[in-house]
């Protein structure tokens, strides 16, 4: 199999970029904190230690380590896929794809520049 495709395929674009980021999911009181596997104005990839399913609602808080403040903002998890483990005794990571649903019009745009440089990087 190929590279995977899946860039040209998004209606927002994504980069690498691992940043920190809180996550509360709001069928439960767990806050987790871990870190981005990539960044884009509609949405981010986290990995986690555990399962989130699918549509479940959570708050964010996304440090860019840009030196600006944290944006803050709600979001749904759209999809879930559990990652490969060749060592039974190591635990398994699922990567969970959030889809923004509401961030602020400043810190979008904060977003848009940040890939925008990311992306013209990568190229």
């Amino acid at each position: 199999m190929g590279k995977w495709e899946g860039l040209n395929r998004r209606r927002f674009p994504r980069v690498k970029y691992p940043c920190l980021i809180v996550l509360h999911a709001s069928d439960n009181h767990d806050v987790i904190l871990t870190h981005t596997e990539n960044v884009g104005v509609g949405g981010i990839c986290v990995i986690l230690k555990k399962e989130v399913p699918l549509f479940t609602e959570v708050e964010l808080e996304l440090d860019l380590l840009d030196l600006g403040n944290n944006i803050r903002c709600k979001g749904k998890v759209v999809w879930m896929v559990q990652r490969s483990s060749k060592e039974a005794k190591k635990p398994l990571f699922y990567d969970i794809g959030v889809e923004f649903e509401s961030v602020d019009e400043g810190e979008y745009q904060r977003l848009d520049s940040l890939v925008k440089k990311l992306a013209s990087r990568e190229e």
